[in-house]
């Protein structure tokens, strides 16, 4: 097991299936050292995490769905790392797209969710460059979709 998952492990955590594509792309694009990962939306056991943040979900909600995206985006990473995490070497960048209404502005507070769950999994090689972004509406109704870039060995 790698430092990665005795981390998530540590933290009552574990890495959800990696999700297929939802329409006509790839999960993750490994280009030399660098994976891109498709945006992940936001989803757990129970299905679809559907609403918009300022209407239907307050931003510990959006937050919990941010830290879901996060557990997607690290299923990815595993696969692109043929199931060795030990590979990672820092999560470069993340992108973050909130559901919300158009007066909305704590757009940064719901993707932290992600980038708190990546540092406490990585540690400093979880720490990103990040934007994170107000969306009208998102595929499915879901609250937050995440896309992100690490490097990997």
């Amino acid at each position: 097991m790698s430092s990665v998952e005795t981390r998530l492990a540590e933290l009552g955590l574990s890495l959800p299936e990696a999700p297929a594509p939802a329409a006509n792309y790839v999960p993750f694009v490994a280009v030399g050292n660098l994976v891109h990962v498709s945006g992940q939306i936001s989803q757990d056991e129970a299905g679809l995490i559907k609403g918009k943040l300022g209407a239907d979900l307050t931003v510990d909600q959006g937050a919990q769905a941010a830290r879901r995206c996060a557990l997607s985006i690290l299923a990815q990473v595993k696969r692109a790392c043929d199931g060795d995490l030990a590979r990672v070497v820092r999560a470069v960048k993340l992108v973050g797209f909130v559901n919300s209404t158009a007066d909305f502005t704590d757009q940064p507070k719901v993707v932290n969710g992600a980038s708190d769950l990546l540092v406490a999994v990585l540690g400093d090689a979880g720490r990103h460059a990040r934007s994170a972004v107000s969306a009208a509406s998102l595929p499915l109704g879901v609250a937050v979709e995440i896309e992100a870039i690490f490097e990997i060995r």
